[in-house]
């Protein structure tokens, strides 16, 4: 077994009397790409959020890399190689593609080795390279997506939370999408993706967790998973019996 690199122990978060996760345990090794599912309000964003200090916890313990995460706040994360893709990209609107990218580097901007890592990106998606000295916000949806990923990427992290990577987009660009996030899994990065399309993430998966009304009810191997007749009939739009 690799190393461990993400420990998640009864966390819960809550929203005023509202409890959007109540107490789940998760691991992540080394090198994975490891897939939550599960429908709209079952938490998964919440948990990503919370993951990345964005929200404040009611409970539990999350260790990365050996480190307790409640001991560090937000800003800090990406230096210890953590960074997340947020639902809705949340690209820097009135900044170019090359200022978003220069800017998802802010950590290592002195490293000689950013200009390679921009050069990276624009090989991974060319679209980009074509509109690096255009506003973000000009861009199409698929565009800010891709954007959003590469600059998650230009702080080279060691683990990235990619929430909701399709939502939105035209079927040929979350293929692209996806064969990207495929590739940067198979060279090193350890990826817990949050999908609404459960059929995409558990093909790509090594490992899944199924979130129901912020408890984890399923875990196990991608592959066993998509086989559940439960799973296929909940996520899958299949027939329990199919």
């Amino acid at each position: 077994m690799s190393e461990l690199l993400l420990r998640v122990q009864g966390l819960r978060v809550a929203y005023g009397g509202i409890q959007a996760v109540k107490g789940i345990d998760l691991e992540v090794y080394r090198g994975e790409l490891v897939a939550l599912i599960g429908a709209n309000g079952a938490g998964k964003t919440t948990t990503l959020k919370a993951l990345m200090r964005m929200l404040p916890w009611a409970g539990g313990t999350v260790h990365y890399q050996g480190l307790d995460l409640a001991r560090l706040a937000p800003h800090e994360l990406v230096k210890h190689g953590l960074a997340l893709v947020p639902e809705g990209r949340g690209v820097f609107a009135r900044l170019t593609v090359e200022e978003n990218l220069e800017m998802g580097a802010f950590n290592r901007l002195r490293d000689p080795a950013v200009a390679e890592d921009m050069a990276r990106m624009y090989e991974l998606f060319p679209r980009l390279k074509e509109r690096r000295k255009q506003l973000a916000g000009t861009l199409s949806g698929g565009e800010q997506q891709m954007l959003a990923l590469s600059r998650a990427l230009m702080c080279r992290p060691q683990l990235l939370l990619l929430d909701e990577p399709s939502m939105g987009l035209a079927p040929m660009v979350v293929q692209r999408i996806f064969e990207v996030i495929h590739a940067i899994n198979q060279a090193g990065t350890t990826i817990l993706l949050v999908e609404q399309n459960a059929k995409l993430a558990l093909q790509l998966a090594a490992r899944a967790y199924v979130m129901e009304s912020g408890l984890i009810t399923l875990s196990g191997a991608a592959q066993t998973l998509a086989n559940d007749p439960k799973v296929r009939a909940a996520y899958l739009g299949e027939s329990a019996a199919g």
